[in-house]
């Protein structure tokens, strides 16, 4: 079968309820992204210091640690996982706003930036083992 193909077979036969918690989900976090973003950008300009990516990057990574850590259902993975912290959490902006710094000349708060989100992030996701390792939910 093509690539075309393919695709429109998984589309024709693909199961709603999935995409249904995955969309829902998406919806949520996406709300909850430009709430956080609009909180912190009235304190931090966004075009000085990506803050509100970074925050949202680490708070979704340790939402999604708990969800995966914890062994929720794959339907609350889906909802929480893929919907909510993969809208909330952000690489494209994360990637954007590092070489918009680089290229303006801010070479010190790119490699910071990246350096940050990155870390801060891995060490949310173990920060959540360590959570769930202690106090099993």
């Amino acid at each position: 079968m093509s690539p075309v193909g393919t695709v429109l077979t998984a589309l024709v036969t693909l199961d709603p309820e999935p995409a249904h918690v995955v969309g829902t989900g998406g919806a949520i976090g996406a709300i909850l992204r430009y709430w956080v973003g609009q909180r912190i950008a009235g304190r931090v300009p966004n075009d000085r210091l990506p803050l509100s990516t970074f925050v949202v990057n680490v708070v979704g990574s340790f939402l999604f640690g708990l969800a995966v850590f914890a062994g929720v259902s794959e339907s609350t993975l889906r909802l929480v996982g893929t919907g909510i912290c993969g809208s909330f959490t952000t690489f494209s902006s994360f990637s954007v706003e590092t070489v918009r710094l680089y290229e303006r000349g801010d070479r010190v708060r790119a490699i910071g930036n990246a350096t940050a989100n990155l870390a801060g992030s891995l060490s949310a996701i173990a920060l959540a083992w360590g959570v769930v390792a202690v106090a099993p939910v």
